[in-house]
C-alpha cells in the first residue's frame, strides 16, 4: 500500500481508505498473504507506514504479516523501497487510488520489469467510494503523470 502525506497520531482518511482496500484486495485461498505499508514521516514524526500498520491491527483486527517501508517521501521511493519486501512474492498487487496506483505500477515496470509481470490489480476502487475526493485526486494524478 502506498502512503499519503499524515499529520498526527492517527492515520488519517486516505490512508484508512487505503488499508481497507488493501485488506479487501487479499486473497482468501492464497496460502501466504503479507500487507507492505509504504510511506515516510513525511508530515509527522510517525511514519505514513506505522500510522497504517496501527490502524490495520488495532481497528481493523488485521492479525497477519506487515512489513514497513518506513523511508520514502515519494512513489518513487515507495515503490523502490517495497522491492525488497516484495521480490519473492507470486503476485503483487499495489493499492492506492486508482490513478496513483496506476503510477506505482508504472514505477514498477521501470525498476523492475521482472516483477512488474506479477502484477494484479487490487480491489482499489468501489463504486461510489471516495465520491468526494476522487475527481481531485483524478486532477492532481493526470498532472502528475503528464509531468513523469
Amino acid at each position: 500500500m502506498l502512503g499519503f502525506k499524515n499529520r498526527g497520531t492517527r492515520a488519517n482518511y486516505v490512508n484508512r481508505y487505503r488499508v481497507r482496500a488493501g485488506l479487501r484486495s487479499q486473497e482468501p485461498s492464497a496460502t501466504e498473504s503479507v500487507l507492505v505499508l509504504c510511506g515516510g514521516a513525511v508530515a509527522s514524526d510517525i511514519s505514513e507506514a506505522e500510522l497504517m500498520a496501527r490502524y490495520a491491527r488495532d481497528e481493523r483486527g488485521y492479525t497477519g504479516p506487515i512489513r514497513l517501508d518506513r523511508d520514502s517521501s515519494t512513489t518513487w521511493e515507495n515503490i523502490q523501497n517495497a522491492i525488497p519486501l516484495v521480490e519473492h512474492a507470486d503476485t503483487i498487487k499495489i493499492v492506492s487510488n486508482s490513478l496513483h496506483a496506476e503510477k506505482g505500477r508504472a514505477y514498477l515496470w521501470r525498476l523492475r520489469p521482472d516483477l512488474a509481470e506479477r502484477l494484479v490489480r487490487a480491489r482499489d476502487y468501489r463504486f461510489g467510494e471516495l465520491a468526494l475526493v476522487k475527481p481531485i485526486a483524478a486532477v492532481i494524478g493526470l498532472r502528475n503523470l503528464r509531468g513523469q
